[in-house]
């Protein structure tokens, strides 16, 4: 008997001391393969506001400025004309989102073809040959075999998807039909399970404990802002009464009644031998606390605080300029990493489409996040104007460099920064108004890129 109270005492005074147990706080971080199926991805999603914004502001943010197209003004606007008949923003927006939350998603290239098995054939297309665009979900297309031809375009990606009607029938698709979209990266599709050749994983997997521990925080936050106030009051036998049915019906009626005249005139009655007191919470600190998990989840997201939670920065001198540049890099890599490899085929099919023909000269940019004002653009193209005549010499025939090699070089300048658009093409297009071999007189300043050079006379009347 001695011996075992001896090992009771001594398991104790170990669970106690924390020795002998694997009790370590430090000892007990460890990392295992995250488990999310597509069922808690979309209770998540349309339950709470955190996934849903991590999963919705990135693929918002690089489609809400959208691209410039650098042609002739009558092909921009064809073009443009075409990608609102096809709503290509907003299909490019519901693929980029469902694909961040479910891990893959794809934009069907819709055209007259028979047979969507086969490869599609750009070059074939003309004006009005692209004639729809369907969003299509990792849910809804299943991955063939994968390409082992290292010569192929679509080496280690799937030869085939393969899609599931409503009514069972099942359509083979060639992949360069489809504009593929994927989630967050997987590091090895060995250890991904099926389809993970095709397509990535939900953003929400990595950042599920993250938005778990903010949401946990602030629903208990909540529950003692309920009770940080609490009423005691301590009534004579109590314990000893209240197996007594009559008793508490009793006791339920009498502070019941005392609650409602509490409540309507401010004044609470209690019996002499009654004993009154309230306690309440402290809430200070809970404001820094929630925060701290916040910042977690923003950081786990890659997005700053000031942007998810849609709040101006605090702090003393703080703008969060630094952040939100940081973070407009991001979606630029974005744009231009994942989703102009993506648009490659497409933008093939949309000129064509559009034009009925395919200018090498036609071609896009995106459209910076942080746009200037107007005032902010003028004064650049009117600093950009005046350095280059600076260079070029002044009036008096010095020549620092050759005005054809700055002209060249100051229209690539304003057509990279959309100061001009279609200002490439305007340029190569002759002026049908002039005819053939006719000189300009020479008091007429010069079209084309090498009037920003000239300069003006200094007596009109002389000139």
């Amino acid at each position: 008997m001695g011996q075992v109270f001896s090992m009771v005492r001594d398991g104790l005074v170990s669970l106690a001391s924390r020795m002998g147990t694997e009790r370590d706080k430090a000892a007990s971080v460890f990392y295992a393969q995250p488990i999310l199926t597509d069922e808690q991805i979309v209770a998540a999603y349309r339950g709470a506001w955190l996934p849903r914004k991590i999963v919705d502001i990135p693929a918002l943010d690089s489609c809400r400025k959208w691209r410039n197209w650098q042609a002739a003004g009558d092909q921009i606007g064809l073009i443009e004309a075409e990608e609102r008949r096809l709503n290509l923003r907003g299909k490019v927006l519901e693929a980029s989102t469902k694909a961040r939350l479910f891990g893959g998603a794809a934009l069907f290239i819709g055209v007259d073809d028979s047979d969507p098995a086969l490869p599609l054939d750009v070059k074939a297309f003309g004006r009005g040959g692209l004639k729809h665009l369907t969003v299509l979900t990792r849910r809804q297309l299943a991955a063939g075999d994968v390409d082992g031809d290292p010569a192929s375009e679509w080496y280690g990606k799937p030869k085939f998807y393969t899609l599931t009607g409503a009514n069972g029938m099942q359509v083979i698709i060639h992949p360069s039909r489809l504009v593929a979209f994927k989630g967050a990266m997987m590091p090895n599709e060995e250890f991904g399970g099926m389809d993970s050749h095709a397509w990535g994983e939900s953003v929400l997997a990595a950042t599920f404990d993250a938005i778990k521990n903010a949401d946990s925080t602030a629903a208990n936050i909540a529950s003692l802002v309920f009770e940080a106030k609490i009423d005691i009051i301590k009534v004579p036998q109590f314990s000893a009464n209240i197996g007594n049915q009559a008793y508490e019906d009793a006791v339920l009626r009498r502070y019941a009644l005392a609650n409602t005249i509490k409540g309507i005139n401010g004044t609470l009655i209690l019996d002499a031998e009654e004993d009154y007191d309230s306690k309440s919470a402290s809430l200070a600190g809970l404001t820094d606390i929630l925060m701290a998990f916040m910042q977690i989840v923003a950081g786990a997201a890659d997005i700053p605080v000031t942007r998810l939670l849609g709040q101006s920065p605090v702090g003393l001198n703080a703008t969060g300029t630094a952040d939100m540049k940081n973070y407009h890099d991001r979606i630029q890599a974005i744009q231009e990493l994942d989703y102009t490899p993506a648009l490659v085929r497409l933008d093939e099919c949309l000129i064509r489409s559009a034009t009925g023909a395919r200018d090498p000269a036609v071609f896009s940019t995106w459209a910076p996040l942080e746009q200037m004002s107007e005032k902010e653009r003028a004064d650049i193209f009117k600093t950009k104007a005046d350095a280059a005549r600076a260079l070029f010499g002044s009036a008096a025939g010095e020549e620092i460099i050759a005005r054809e090699a700055l002209s060249e070089a100051l229209v690539n300048a304003f057509v990279e920064d959309g100061s001009l658009p279609g200002l490439e093409a305007a340029i190569k297009t002759p002026d049908q108004s002039e005819k053939p071999n006719q000189p300009k007189p020479a008091s007429a300043p010069t079209d084309g890129p090498n009037a920003v050079f000239e300069q003006p006379a200094a007596n009109p009347a002389a000139s």
